[in-house]
């Protein structure tokens, strides 16, 4: 009769040699741990009557090491965006520029002088790394790069109005990806809301009226994800400055996106760019590094001296700091606007500028590859909460399958994973998005597929 005495012990698994390549592999307190979890189940099983025979050794072990596959599977993984969409929120927004990659890698492989002062031999401070690109780019006097965008905004609101009035308009009371509504972060910072206006449409005298009681900021939010178009009312930023500024108030814009380039040169419809807030008289301006810009995941903070002194001040500012990757990072990416070389080496930029030609030169190589599929028009989008609504003509690579839902899935199967779209019952590739060093991998793994 079989009972639970004749299963191996967790010693005697571990004399083999099968236990003894997963140790060396996966470590011994894992590879101990994933035996003892397989052991614990097989008996479980065996006393509720699932299973009425008890595995051998090597079955065993086999299912320790799918166990131990399982704990160790990497969750965040590249994958080939074909979807059109350039800066895909899910799939981690801006790619990067090699020159930002690298350093990024140089500074995190070593020691670095994030925190040293070469010339004096004691300890510096991280806030000045990125800081003077930025001010020279942007013609701001002061600086602070933090982790993203809402931080940013927190710590501005945290800093500068604590317990005092912040006048915005009911029209930017807004919620973007992930839950961030402006109105909670501006009660988390201890800010008084102050509303104006109404949802459709705010005059320069509802911002006056407000002035006239103490008032810490105006702030101005920058809607990004989405259009208030119809009978719609709104002034100007240089005249909501104008009129803070007699009042003796500080206007914050949180520009999200934080475009250094007119977006029109591509087609696509204007975004407020930095240096339009800065002409305009802006106080404080903050915006996100990897949106528009093109760069690593940071938040952006430029303008007033005065201010950014106490904003750089304030206990939150440690909690939101960058850290070395993403300041070595951003650096780059800045120089690259420096430079005025941006269409050339950052990626989304590139991406925007691509001709139509060379968009459907590409889709056609892939079909020619292939041999399979129709170049078809058809549109990319910018994504990323810019520019919603707006789209760029492309071509795409149309793809003929038994079931696009099934071809999608095992795209996504696919190593390393493709995302594409659908559009009645097609499958659609869009090149506008995909690297240049990807394409081999789409084009093998897209030619697997078919054949399966």
């Amino acid at each position: 009769m079989t009972t639970l005495r004749n299963l191996p012990s967790v010693e005697q698994i571990l004399q083999t040699e099968a236990a003894a390549y997963l140790i060396a592999r996966f470590g011994r307190p894992l590879t101990l741990d994933s035996i003892r979890f397989v052991l614990d189940d097989i008996r479980a099983r065996f006393q509720s009557g699932q299973i009425t025979a008890l595995p051998l050794t090597d079955l065993i072990l086999a299912q320790t090491e799918s166990q131990l596959i399982t704990w160790t599977r990497q969750t965040l993984l590249p994958v080939i965006n074909a979807s059109g969409v350039i800066l895909h929120t899910n799939l981690g927004r801006a790619p990067l520029s090699d020159a930002t990659i690298r350093a990024m890698d140089i500074v995190s492989r070593g020691y670095s002088t994030l925190e040293f002062d070469l010339e004096s031999g004691k300890r510096g401070s991280r806030l000045i790394h990125a800081e003077s690109l930025l001010q020279k780019l942007t013609g701001a006097e002061a600086a602070l790069v933090v982790n993203n965008c809402a931080s940013a905004v927190l710590l501005i609101l945290s800093a500068l109005a604590n317990k005092k009035r912040v006048i915005i308009s009911r029209s930017q009371l807004v919620e973007i990806g992930g839950g961030f509504r402006v109105p909670d972060v501006m009660k988390q910072s201890g800010a008084k809301l102050v509303e104006v206006g109404t949802t459709n449409k705010v005059r320069l005298s509802d911002y006056q009226s407000a002035a006239e009681e103490p008032t810490a900021l105006i702030m101005r939010v920058h809607r990004s994800n989405f259009k208030l178009v119809g009978f719609t009312e709104e002034p100007e930023l240089k005249d909501i400055v104008a009129a803070a500024h007699q009042a003796g108030v500080p206007v914050v814009d949180d520009l999200g996106s934080g475009a250094l380039y007119d977006t029109e040169k591509y087609g696509i419809a204007h975004e407020p760019t930095v240096q339009e807030s800065m002409q305009a008289g802006a106080d404080i301006i903050c915006f996100s590094g990897d949106k528009l810009l093109g760069g690593p995941q940071a938040g952006i903070i430029i303008g007033k001296a005065d201010l950014i002194a106490k904003i750089k001040k304030h206990p939150l500012a440690r909690a939101v700091r960058a850290d070395k990757a993403c300041l070595a990072g951003l650096s780059a990416t800045l120089l690259h606007y420096l430079k005025d070389e941006a269409e050339r080496e950052v990626p989304i930029v590139k991406m925007m500028s691509l001709t139509l030609k060379q968009v459907k030169g590409r889709a056609e190589a892939w079909a020619a590859e292939l041999g399979k599929g129709s170049v078809v028009e058809g549109e990319s989008t910018v994504g990323g909460g810019s520019l919603p609504g707006e789209s760029m003509p492309t071509f795409l690579l149309s793809l003929q399958v038994k079931s696009a839902e099934k071809f999608l899935r095992a795209l996504r199967k696919n190593n390393p994973p493709i995302i594409a779209r659908t559009e009645n019952d097609k499958v659609l590739l869009d090149p506008r998005t995909v690297l240049p060093e990807q394409e081999g991998a789409l084009l093998v793994g897209v030619k697997n597929i078919l054949k399966s």
